[in-house]
């Protein structure tokens, strides 16, 4: 109980707009999930009603830990993940230190086209296919590739009309076995695999790149890590004349990192804005430090661009450092998040400030378009070709 208390007074003290939020709209969100958990396991209180709250943020949460008592364990931390979902923040979370030992496990399958960002892609249309493969995972032991259409997920269609099956996409994606009908785009070969999990290694992120057509090169960034900035301008050292930068399923990281890469493009510029809930609007700038490339800048982005992708994107399109092309960013760029421990070892995840684009723009939950739409398909991903770079390359 202790925990839920303070998760509750954690984010009224440390999240954005926590000092001026109404106490009566966390603890509902809280008690829904905490019911929410019991119904599930059968295991409803016939007396438990939330009680009537003043709006006052200690005597609502007594009134609630009176009727709560000490509590259904696995309905707390419902409630605590019910509590911080309330807030309806892509920046905003629980999380618990992980228990299990030994190497992780799981199908190797880590993408399929409908997701973006942290969440199902709204957009996605039909077909569903896997868009990345662990190397030496149970899929890629199956002969599973990225292009792979899903046809069924243990019997169930992907689509009903053309709404993905959300729980089929977690079943793709989480630990455990799952039945795959599978059809292959480049041949129209259809198949059935059983899926079964096994160990899995996850390599750590790293910068990839090779030279194209008109003294142009390519750079893949997976993420905004701490040191890739550095790592992408030393791919740079040659001094190309343009430089293709590949942010697509780039889930984002340190804003240091943005400003550092994209003071190899532009200095002296504003590339975003931190907002406090009073005051002033922090910018943040180029980091001028960084020597000039003088190169021209493509960016390619989809769906799977997010957080610190975005505030890169944003930036490059709003100060007209270079050319977007792809699909909209995830829309997942609400601000940074500072972590608050707990006393049972877990943290909440708030962020402290709203993120803005260089124009004040707000970004979060609408993306960052693209200049040039040029999305990738299954047939792509099965034959190798990349529509992104086919469209860098018609513009040079």
């Amino acid at each position: 109980m202790n925990t839920l208390r303070q998760a509750y007074f954690c984010v009224l003290d440390n999240y954005y707009s926590g000092p001026v939020m109404d106490p009566k709209e966390l603890l509902q969100s809280a008690f829904a999930a905490y019911t929410q958990n019991l119904m599930r396991r059968g295991a409803d209180r016939r007396h438990l009603q939330l009680p009537a709250l003043s709006g006052n943020r200690d005597t609502d949460w007594a009134a609630v830990a009176k009727v709560l008592g000490d509590g259904d364990p696995a309905a707390l931390r419902a409630a605590i993940t019910g509590m911080v979902a309330g807030l309806h923040d892509d920046h905003a979370r629980w999380v618990r230190p992980d228990p299990s030992q030994g190497e992780p496990i799981g199908t190797g399958i880590t993408g399929v086209s409908a997701e973006y960002g942290p969440q199902l892609d709204p957009a996605a249309r039909p077909p569903l296919f896997i868009t990345r493969v662990l190397p030496g995972s149970p899929a890629a032991k199956a002969g599973i590739r990225p292009g792979d259409i899903v046809v069924k997920a243990n019997g169930v269609p992907a689509f009903i009309g053309d709404a993905v099956n959300q729980s089929l996409v977690q079943a793709i994606t989480a630990p455990g076995t799952v039945r795959l009908t599978l059809k292959r785009p480049a041949t129209g070969r259809t198949r059935t695999v059983e899926l079964k999990e096994g160990p899995i290694t996850r390599q750590p992120p790293a910068v990839t790149s090779k030279k194209l057509a008109d003294g142009a090169i390519y750079v893949q960034l997976p993420g905004f890590y701490e040191g890739a900035a550095d790592q992408v301008i030393a791919k740079l050292r040659d001094k190309p004349k343009v430089v293709v930068l590949d942010l697509r399923g780039n889930g984002g990281g340190s804003p240091r990192e943005v400003t550092r890469l994209l003071g190899a493009f532009a200095h002296g510029k504003v590339t975003s804005y931190f907002c406090p809930l009073k005051g002033e609007c922090v910018p943040n700038r180029t980091d001028d430090s960084v020597p000039l490339l003088g190169a021209r800048l493509i960016v390619l982005t989809d769906r799977g661009c997010a957080s610190a992708c975005e505030d890169f994107s944003a930036a490059v399109k709003d100060n007209g450092l270079g050319t977007l092309i792809g699909t909209r960013t995830a829309g997942a760029v609400s601000g940074p998040s500072q972590a608050y421990l707990l006393d049972d070892g877990s943290a909440v995840l708030l962020p402290k400030v709203r993120h803005l684009g260089p124009a004040r723009e707000i970004i979060d939950t609408i993306g960052v378009p693209v200049d040039h739409y040029a999305p990738m398909t299954a047939l792509d991903l099965a034959t190798g070709r990349d529509p992104g770079v086919v469209k860098a390359l018609a513009l040079l």
